[in-house]
């Protein structure tokens, strides 16, 4: 399953950090491994490693209460036709939670572009400190699709750093779910919840 399933993650929005100072920006190409479970009915459950690309692009440094943007653009992606002998119907209901980062307040978000997502297009919401990238779906196997670019809004907090990152820490506390829809005879929905593993810091801004 691992390597079928390496390209279905859509990992664009892992967001929050970055600023709008006369700073020299940091731009990082990022990979990020997701360790993940699927609740596959009858066979039990089912682990699986995904992958995503994004470009992540955040200034440097930022002043105390000064303004901040950080732009993440995710690379194209697609939902394989098969995996592991079952055939992939489709994959819907997608959230990737991420945490706004300490020493910073959220303002809001942008998304801009993408593609192949569906009738309804992503949103971000916020609740108890963790943004949340969502949508419905869903994106038939084998169908080629975009996540958007999403610019997220931050005001720095006191001097320090701000350090951006996905929520999730395992199969319990998940930064990414989804629903995966395969056919055998019949449809069969697994829920998949997912971890980055490991966890890494997409960019470091300095607030002073």
């Amino acid at each position: 399953m691992k390597s079928a399933l390496r390209e279905i993650v859509p990992v664009a929005a892992l967001a929050a950090g970055g600023v709008l100072t006369f700073a020299v920006p940091a731009s990082a190409a990022t990979t990020v491994t997701f360790d993940c479970q699927a609740d596959a009915p009858v066979v039990g459950p089912q682990q699986l490693t995904l992958t995503q690309n994004a470009d992540v692009t955040a200034p440097a440094t930022v002043a105390p209460g000064g303004t901040l943007d950080v732009v993440v653009d995710p690379a194209a992606n697609a939902v394989p036709a098969e995996v592991s002998g079952y055939q992939v119907k489709e994959i819907k209901d997608f959230a990737l939670k991420i945490p706004v980062p300490a020493n910073s307040t959220f303002v809001g978000a942008d998304l801009t572009g993408g593609s192949g997502l569906g009738s309804t297009p992503p949103e971000i919401t916020v609740s108890g400190g963790v943004a949340t990238l969502a949508f419905p779906g869903p994106i038939a196997g084998g169908a080629s699709f975009e996540l958007p670019t999403v610019t997220v809004h931050l005001t720095a907090g006191s001097a320090g750093t701000i350090e951006t990152k996905l929520a999730g820490t395992s199969y319990d506390d998940p930064g990414l779910t989804f629903t995966a829809v395969v056919n055998q005879l019949v449809d069969i929905s697994a829920p998949t919840a997912c971890f980055p593993s490991p966890s890494p810091v997409f960019t470091t801004t300095t607030v002073g």
